[in-house]
């Protein structure tokens, strides 16, 4: 009887396997990048500058120590692509999907662990939901490789040239990746607001939710009026677009009298939406973001640590975690103890949720970047901050300093690319182990706050 308790104890929860799982992948990915045909002849690259590559693609989040094109083949581009997708659709989506493709039953652990991957609450209609992410995800990139491949003509010899980078374009865009092959991001069509506008839209729909296109796709395809959006979907699309226009504000506020200097109209409104855009999770820039005002910076570091939306491709403390935090001080101001919104009331615990969240993703930034400071002393606070920010919110936009990082600040920017994108909750829940219940309660008693 000791002996079955004392082996209940040790059972693995599913946050500790879903992070197990991640591992595995980044190992996996690991090993697929060592592989000589991956890389140009000639080019030879560190262990861990393969782990770091590894790491940042299974994120989906784009710092790289390396320039793509001139250091992968065009089999370590299709590699790079695979690890992608890999990360976008997440580790148990495309375990299940296989399963589903040889005939194989979903069981409850299964269905389980799809529902933590994707941050969902209920367990009933998770495989059609992984089902339903599978289809639009690779419908949008393929969409975006096609009017790009025929766009990327005007800019390439031939058609083999264009596909390439027109279906890696798409694939980084939508999931968020922030990977290019023209080692300038997309800098080189900083003046093609065609080529923006859909990256634009890719970026989007990759960071916006899985169950926001769900929910969109059936909407758009519904057969009667009684269909609703969900609460979720209403203020995880409010928050990511009142983000969306503060941030392009703010940037073409500060810029016009910066870096924007000598621009066109249309140029700086387009590059300051670009970049509001690009800075919850894409990475890809369409300018020298090393010339943007300290502020600027500041403030793109503000969006990238929010980061996207819930069960997305994107990192960072997630859109519905700000939107809880900011509507409870609201409620709070006005001395109501209740949250409403849309003609509901969110409960307790995703309030507690949220703060948790917050106030460990504030200690972590916090922490790393004194860790940066010590062992990168060229770099300046501001750049560091960008750096980290950008790591956990899965972005990847940096101020050119991530190359020039000793390997103890490579192993921070590991860390917290793997958190970002794992999920501070599953991370936290991994830690503490199986939950358990309080056999008893103290009295309770108040304490002086503010």
């Amino acid at each position: 009887m000791a002996k079955r308790k004392h082996n209940r104890n040790f059972i693995i929860t599913p946050f500790q396997l879903i992070v197990t799982y991640y591992f595995i992948a980044i190992a996996i990915s690991f090993l697929l990048l060592r592989i000589p045909a991956v890389y140009r002849d000639g080019v030879e690259i560190s262990y861990l500058d393969s782990l770091f590559t590894a790491i940042s693609a299974v994120s989906v989040t784009g710092l790289t120590v390396i320039n793509v094109s001139e250091t992968f083949s065009s089999f370590g581009i299709g590699v790079l692509l695979f690890i992608l997708q890999i990360g976008a659709i997440g580790i148990m989506s495309i375990g299940t999907f296989i399963w589903i493709l040889f005939g194989k039953k979903i069981g409850m652990r299964e269905r389980q662990l799809i529902m933590i991957d994707h941050n969902q609450y209920n367990l009933s209609g998770v495989v059609h939901l992984l089902k339903e992410i599978v289809k639009i995800l690779l419908v949008i990139e393929a969409l975006g490789a096609i009017v790009l491949s025929i766009h990327f003509l005007r800019y390439f010899d031939s058609w083999v040239v264009a596909a390439k980078h027109g279906i890696f374009t798409s694939v980084s865009a939508t999931t968020n990746g922030g990977f290019d092959l023209t080692g300038k991001s997309l800098i080189p069509f900083g003046t093609d607001y065609f080529v923006q506008f859909v990256i634009m839209i890719l970026i989007v729909l990759g960071a916006i939710g899985f169950p926001v296109l769900v929910e969109l796709k059936t909407f758009l395809f519904r057969k009667s009026n009684t269909f609703r959006f969900s609460l979720f979907t209403k203020i995880t699309t409010a928050t990511y677009g009142v983000l969306f226009l503060i941030g392009s504000l703010v940037i073409y506020l500060v810029e016009s009298f910066q870096s924007f200097r000598g621009m066109a109209w249309h140029e700086k409104i387009f590059t300051s939406i670009f970049h509001s855009v690009s800075a919850r999770s894409g990475g890809l820039t369409t300018v020298d973001i090393s010339s943007f005002n300290e502020a600027t910076d500041i403030f793109l570091s503000f969006l990238m640590f929010i980061g996207a939306s819930p069960s997305s491709v994107g990192g960072g403390i997630r859109t519905t975690t700000f939107a809880v935090a900011i509507l409870f001080l609201i409620s709070f101001a006005n001395g109501r103890n209740e949250i409403q919104v849309f003609g509901r009331e969110l409960h307790i615990t995703d309030v507690y949720r949220s703060f948790v969240v917050i106030t460990l993703a504030a200690f972590m930034v916090l922490f790393a970047t004194m860790i940066l400071l010590i062992t990168e002393p060229y770099a300046s606070l501001n750049d560091i901050i960008f750096e980290i920010t950008s790591a956990f919110g899965t972005c990847g936009m940096s101020q050119g300093i991530t190359s020039n990082l000793s390997s103890a600040g490579k192993i921070v920017v590991m860390i917290l690319m793997f958190i970002g994108r794992v999920g501070l909750i599953s991370f936290l829940y991994s830690l503490g182990g199986k939950a358990k219940k309080s056999q008893y309660r103290y009295p309770k008693e108040r304490v002086i706050i503010g």
